[in-house]
Parts: structure tokens; sequence; C-alpha cells
């Protein structure tokens, strides 16, 4: 089942999106301008549609990129994966994106060092949003899914050096970047996508063996029990048909007693005593197809990995996605949390598997593993609301209050209607341009079936959760691309000759962002 990310939508639909963009932007920039004391109005004019295409483009790469695999798999049509992303990842950044985001993101560069002063801070985030807008643009369009967070780090890089070279003799502004974190970002781009990469082979590889393979399996020996059912039938007919008329009605005596025996038994394992070749032949299939035990994967394995996908999604929701909001939960309070979900959805798939049952196989894999992906899809979307869109709020925000302020401050409010605006662009961008990268993870790279897509998901955010914990530099954009490899390594159908491409983008994000950024700030400060 393939659903493809070319169907045709009617113009209207992006009518209204676009019409909904420029509305709730053409508002935000009167309720800005209040906001901001009226404070060079046209720098914020500017910043805010810099911050509004980056968070376009964030849309169109990084949303498109997480939610390629349900789509890929069949599981959401592009329109489905848009309302999922519309809910939750504008919710994501609403209720848990933080009420106050730091200035300077990842602690990349120390402008300290060089004493900046408000206005050329604020080219520099506006340098920094544009460069990496433009650069995810491009990167989109061609189909690769990169990272914003690298994109937006390069463009931060790279205007501070700018600034850097303008007010010091030129080399020693090198000492405002913290190059061990260069370091870190390089690191990523092997240890990200072998980490998703290793772990998406192992976990597919199980699921295929215990879950796809077994089900195919068994639907061949059902279907096989099907023709010879179909086959002692007919030679049965031609049988009875050939006896005399007393051996029939004989015959037919003994078959009259066994139909009122053989429909009057408890349970299909209950032992009966049979007359007539017809339904002795008819009982020993039975007894065949009753110990292929055909619900066994769906009934067992499938509720432990549904279990265990929801608890590592509801981990990520509340060590990371909710981590903005101070809930007050302790450690101990989230592992609980944790674990109460994975039973109830352990319950909940268990029970669902049994209504499943006498139903075809293929089938019934296919809509627990699609209900499952749709879940994980969604957390996914909330905790990329919360974190990710950082990238394009941080810096605006950034800029805001210091044209608001004056000053340069070591954080800034993020009133909600920043956070809505943003959200919105987000979504148009998935609508308008995510197509593309949609079609690359989903389909180019490796071909999805709605368990690898689950397991692509769910390979990616535990990844995210035990990298977080031990500190090691990843990129989650780069770890899904190599889960969805490592499942196309189990299947023996992935797209090496596209990765190429795709891993050359993700070595030149950075510098890229970089050097647009440089000719972004050098305009800007030759120009205001």
């Amino acid at each position: 089942m393939k659903t493809t990310t070319a169907t045709q939508t009617p113009p209207i639909v992006s009518f209204v999106f676009a019409a909904t963009l420029i509305g709730m932007v053409a508002y935000f920039l009167f309720w800005g301008l209040g906001y901001t004391n009226g404070n060079h109005p046209t720098l914020f004019v500017l910043a805010t549609l810099f911050g509004v295409f980056m968070a376009f483009n964030i849309g169109g790469n990084d949303v498109a990129n997480s939610f390629g695999t349900s789509v890929g798999a069949g599981t959401l049509t592009v329109p489905q994966a848009l309302g999922v992303a519309a809910v939750f990842e504008v919710s994501g950044a609403v209720i848990a994106g933080g009420e106050v985001t730091k200035t300077i993101r990842s602690g990349i560069v120390d402008l300290q060092v060089l004493q900046v002063q408000p206005m050329d801070f604020i080219f520099i985030m506006m340098s920094a949003l544009l460069a990496a807008a433009l650069w995810l643009l491009f990167a989109t369009k061609k189909g690769w899914p990169v990272s914003t967070t690298h994109s937006i780090i390069g463009g931060i890089v790279g205007s501070s050096l700018a600034l850097g070279f303008l007010l010091t003799d030129g080399y020693s502004s090198l000492s405002i970047v913290k190059w061990s974190k260069i370091g870190e970002i390089a690191i990523s781009w092997v240890l990200s996508p072998a980490l998703g990469g290793i772990m998406s082979f192992i976990l597919f590889k199980q699921i295929k063996t215990y879950v796809l393979d077994y089900n195919d399996k068994v639907d061949l020996q059902l279907k096989d029990l099907k023709r010879e059912k179909k086959q002692h039938k007919e030679n049965h007919r031609i049988k009875f048909e050939n006896l005399s008329a007393h051996e029939q009605v004989v015959v037919a005596s003994a078959m009259a007693r066994d139909a009122q025996t053989y429909s009057e038994r408890d349970n299909l394992e209950e032992e009966i005593e049979l007359e007539s070749e017809y339904y002795k032949g008819l009982y020993a299939l039975e007894k065949r197809r009753v110990s292929l035990d055909a619900y066994k994967a769906l009934q067992h394995w499938v509720p432990l990995i549904s279990s265990l996908g929801i608890m590592m999604i509801a981990a990520m929701l509340l060590f990371k996605g909710l981590n903005n909001l101070q809930l007050g939960l302790t450690v101990l309070h989230n592992f609980l949390i944790v674990g109460m979900v994975g039973a109830l959805v352990w319950m909940a798939t268990y029970i669902y598997a049994r209504t499943l049952k006498h139903k075809d196989l293929a089938k019934s894999t296919f809509i627990i593993f699609s209900w499952m992906q749709v879940f994980t899809a969604a957390g996914f979307a909330f905790s990329h609301g919360a974190n990710d869109i950082a990238n394009a709020i941080g810096p605006f925000a950034a800029i805001m209050d210091v044209i608001r302020t004056g000053e340069i401050s070591s954080s800034a409010a993020i009133p909600p209607v920043v956070m809505i605006t943003f959200g919105i662009a987000l979504i148009v961008g998935l609508w308008f341009i995510g197509k593309e990268v949609i079609q690359t993870v989903g389909t180019n790279l490796a071909a999805m079936h709605p368990a690898s897509g689950f397991t692509a998901e769910l390979t990616a955010a535990t990844v995210v959760m035990l990298a977080s914990l031990l500190g090691l530099p990843v990129s989650s954009t780069h770890i899904l691309v190599g889960a969805v490899l490592g499942i196309g390594m189990v299947n023996k159908n992935a797209n090496w000759q596209l990765m190429k491409p795709i891993a050359t983008a993700w070595v030149v994000t950075l510098p890229s962002a970089a050097i647009i950024a440089v000719l972004v700030f050098l305009g800007l400060r030759s120009v205001f």
C-alpha cells in the first residue's frame, strides 16, 4: 500500500493557507510595532519577514522530514500529515515552547569578547535567520533533509566572524567561535546516522523476523490449507456421486451425525469422534490450521512492541518536549507515568489485536502498525514544536527584545502571538514546499511500510533521548535518515546513490549558511 505525495489538491486550499499566513503576519506586524514601542520599524518588519521565512523553511524541510515515513508508508496522506502537524507542532510550540529563550543559540559564539553594540547584534541575528532560511529553501527544493540547527548555527557563526573581522585585526576574531562545538557538529555527521542506522537495523530485523515474515509464512500456509480444503470437498463430491444409492444413504447418515458433533464442539481444540471420511478430513485440516497459531505475532509481539514504542515517545515528551513547562515532576514521577502509559497501550493493543482474529493477516498488521505510527508521529511533532522551532523563534525573539529595550539581554521573552505566527508559518511551509523532502525520506531512500515507518520514528526518538542523557552531539534529522537507511539494509532496498548528495549537503550546511550570512550581514550594515 503506497500513497503518492503528488496528489492533486484544489487551488483553493493553497489560497487559504497563503491567506492565513499573510493575515497572521499582518496582524503580528501591527501588534509588534506597538510591542516594540515603534523603535526601528523598518528593521522590525524586515526581521519579522526573515523570521517567518525561516519558520516556513523549517516546515518545508524539518517537519517534512519528520512526517516523510508516515506518508511514504501510506499511513497518512499529505493533507492528513499536515493536519497532525498543524495540531501538534503548533501546540508543542505554544504549550511547551518555553516563555524565554537564550539570545545566542547553542552557545556557539562568545560575542562579549567583541563588545558588540545592540544594532550589530540585531544584524547578526537577522543575517543568521535569512542565511539559514535561504540554505534550507535550496536544500528543500533539492529534496535533501538537512539540519535546521546546523543551518542557524552556521548563520550565527558567519555573521559573528564578519563583525569580528571588521572590529578587530582579523584573525583574532576567530577566538569568538567555540571551535569545540563545531567539532561536535562534525562528529554528528557520522555519529547521528550511524546510531540511527544501527538501532533501526537491529529493531526492524526483529520486527521483520517475528512479525512480518512470520505472518507471511503463516499466510501462505493458510492459503495452502484453504486450497486443500477446497480439493478435499471436490474429491468427496466425485467419490460420493460414484457410490450406489444404498452407500450414499449410509454415508449421508454418517455425515449428518458428524455435522451435529462438529458444530456442537465447545472449542476448536476439543477432541471428537467422527464416522465419515469427509468430516475426518475436514477435522484434520482444522487441527492443522489451529496448530499454526496464525495470530501469535499480532497478539503477543505486536502489543509488546507498541507498548515499548509508546513508552519511549512518552519519555521523550516528558523529559524533552514538556521540559520547559517546569511541571515539578521528579524523575520517579516521569518513569511511573511512562510505565502506566506503556501498560495501557499494551492492554489496548492486545484487546484490539484479538478483535482482528479471522481477518486478513497482512491487512491486520498494516492497520495496527498504522495506528502505532500515527501516535509516534504525533508525539514527534509535539516534541519538535516544543524544541526545534526555537531555531527560528530564538534569534527573532532576541532581535525583538533588543529593538524594544535598546539593550542586549541574556534571555528574551516570547509572547504567545510569536509562537502562533511562527507555528502557522511552519505548517504553511510544510504544505507548499515539503513534498520533495517527504518523497525523499518516505519513498526514495527506502520503501516504507507502517511497521518500518514506526521503527524509524521510534529509533529516532530513542537515539535522541539516549544521546541527550549521555551528552552526545547528534542531529534528529540525520538520525531519522540513518534509521530509514537501516531499514533499507534489512529489506535490501536502501538507495545509497541518493545518500551521496544528502551526506554532502550535511557537511556543507554550516559553511554554506555561514558564507551567506557574511554577505547578508555586510549588506545590512552598509544599508543601515
